[in-house]
């Protein structure tokens, strides 16, 4: 499918809630008037605008789970912020033991004189291999410490856009289209700041661009950037990418779309995770889905310049899922909660008792707990069972910081030395199995429907469910009708995880999940 065009609006005027960071237009009652904006009439989708919202994207008609709605190349694709030094042709991070190769034209790193994004459209030969010969730019690589080349390669998304303006003035438009939030981003002093010294100048002075750029232009591309950016790849390849249409998905968090990108070419796919209706927006999150609504929405704000509030947001319980509830140590039965989530500064009271705690001392506690838990390390089962145990005291079962450590052990269960498949004991397959229930629970609130969460945690569940109904079956403590019973249960979750994984990119994680699944599926023969 085509990306489809609309016509640009020319002096639109700049809201607060634009591009990759407008908020969701249902949560709250919209009484501005809306323009529509018409595209092809088979598109899945038009473009709505009101002044207080900006644009954003609206089924054009009723949408299936799985339905494309949106396949794209990026405009731009660039590194990552503060990156380690990555080729400037494919992104792809250097080793210890790389071997160096340096581009012949501009003598800047890249992992080799024959990859194959060094000709790549809108890459590194067609836009800044030659100024940045011509300006010598690679000298001060060499000078420079390893916290300014990182800067220096976060530089390099920016330039990249500007280049476009000589060399592909319609994409550079496209760019143009997107809202940078200049009038929001200005008010926040450390970022524009940061922006001017270590972007606009660095561009300008730095490496020579004075006369070819201004500094109003840069900060743009700045907050375009920012703004709208999608991240694109996984290691060892990742990076930023700028795409057409894709920018105006407004932000929920209760997304009903999810995007994949092709490995090298980064080509965007995005698809509707669960029904939606004719006239329903079209969403997606910047914030993890497993995070609770303050730090959710102290993120996007700090992020994307915006604080949500959204249905999830708005709610104390979060859905009925209770993902940042505490619990009340004074009367033993009481959840606390904020009074008014959408205040970062709210109160919290218990539900039972009078007992309540000030915004302050809640962030003070979260990152206490926080703190103790990036102290364990990623593979110690041990430790990440021991923070489980003892922190139930105080925070409710499904609290995020729980999630986060329910959904590592789920993971580590099976996949690591001492906690391989065959060296688990029946306790362990079930503690397997009732975190990977508790976390789908959750899920299934917060992200229903093709949600790669929910591919990744059906896989992960089917394992203990097989071994159990297996081993009861042999010792005779469940009859065969139970066992084809149980066994039913692990073919839905396996068919479940194939199709909702198997739209991944070839070369992925999930893909081979997908790929697992469907081996797993083969093993089991008909029931």
């Amino acid at each position: 499918m085509a990306p489809h065009h609309y016509k640009k609006k020319k002096h639109k005027k700049q809201n607060l809630s634009s591009g990759n960071s407008k908020e969701n237009v249902n949560s709250t009652s919209e009484r501005d008037h809306s323009v529509h904006i018409q595209l092809e009439s088979s598109a899945p989708y038009f473009v709505k605008r009101t002044e207080r919202i900006g644009r954003y994207l609206v089924a054009s008609r009723d949408l299936k789970a799985g339905d494309v709605i949106i396949e794209t190349l990026p405009l731009i694709v660039g590194p990552c912020a503060e990156t380690e030094p990555v080729c400037l042709a494919c992104h792809s991070i250097f080793t210890p033991d790389s071997v160096i190769h340096r581009c012949e034209r501009c003598s800047w790193r890249i992992c080799s004189p024959n990859c194959r994004g060094l000709n790549a459209p809108s890459a590194h030969y067609q836009l800044e291999c030659i100024p940045l010969r011509d300006k010598a730019v690679h000298k001060l690589l060499e000078t420079s410490n390893p916290a300014q080349v990182k800067l220096m390669y976060e530089a390099i998304l920016t330039l990249r856009c500007m280049l476009l303006k000589t060399v592909d003035i319609a994409s550079y438009d496209r760019l143009l289209d997107m809202d940078p939030l200049n009038d929001v981003r200005q008010k926040i002093p450390k970022l524009w700041n940061r922006n001017q010294k270590e972007i606009v100048q660095r561009i300008r002075n730095g490496w020579g661009f004075a006369a070819e750029f201004t500094e109003q232009e840069l900060h743009t591309i700045c907050g375009i950037i920012e703004v709208n950016a999608f991240e694109v790849g996984q290691e060892p390849i990742k990076a930023r990418a700028l795409f057409p249409e894709a920018y105006l998905l407004m932000h929920d968090c209760t997304p009903n779309t999810g995007h994949t990108d092709a490995l090298r070419t980064h080509y965007l796919t995005v698809r509707v995770l669960r029904d939606v209706k004719a006239g329903e927006s079209l969403t997606l999150t910047y914030a993890h889905i497993l995070q609770g609504t303050l730090k959710r929405r102290q993120h996007l704000k700090e992020e994307k310049f915006f604080y949500c509030s959204c249905r999830r947001c708005s709610d104390p319980t979060e859905l009925g899922t209770y993902c940042s509830a505490l619990r009340c140590t004074k009367c033993q039965r009481g959840l606390i909660l904020p009074v008014n989530p959408l205040e970062q500064d709210s109160d919290w009271h218990c539900q039972q008792c009078p007992t309540s705690m000030s915004s302050e001392s809640v962030i003070l506690l979260l990152q206490k707990l926080s703190q103790q838990l990036e102290c364990i390390r990623g593979n110690d089962v041990c430790g990440l069972e021991s923070f489980l145990r003892l922190q139930r005291t105080i925070l409710h079962d499904n609290h995020y910081l729980l999630l986060s450590v329910k959904h590592s052990l789920c993971e580590l269960y099976g996949k690591i030395e001492r906690y391989l498949i065959p060296q688990l004991n029946p306790d362990q397959l079930k503690q397997k199995e009732t975190l990977c229930r508790d976390l789908l629970e959750v899920v299934d609130l917060l992200e229903p429907g093709l949600s790669r969460l929910r591919g990744t945690i059906m896989y992960e569940m089917h394992v203990p469910l097989l071994i159990e109904a297996g081993q009861l079956f042999q010792s005779g403590v469940i009859q065969r009708t139970e066992l084809r019973h149980r066994l039913k249960e692990v073919q839905r979750l396996l068919k479940e995880s194939d199709k909702i994984l198997s739209v991944e990119p070839e070369g992925s994680p999930e893909h081979s999940i997908a790929e697992a699944a469907r081996n797993a599926l083969e093993n089991m023969g008909s029931i």
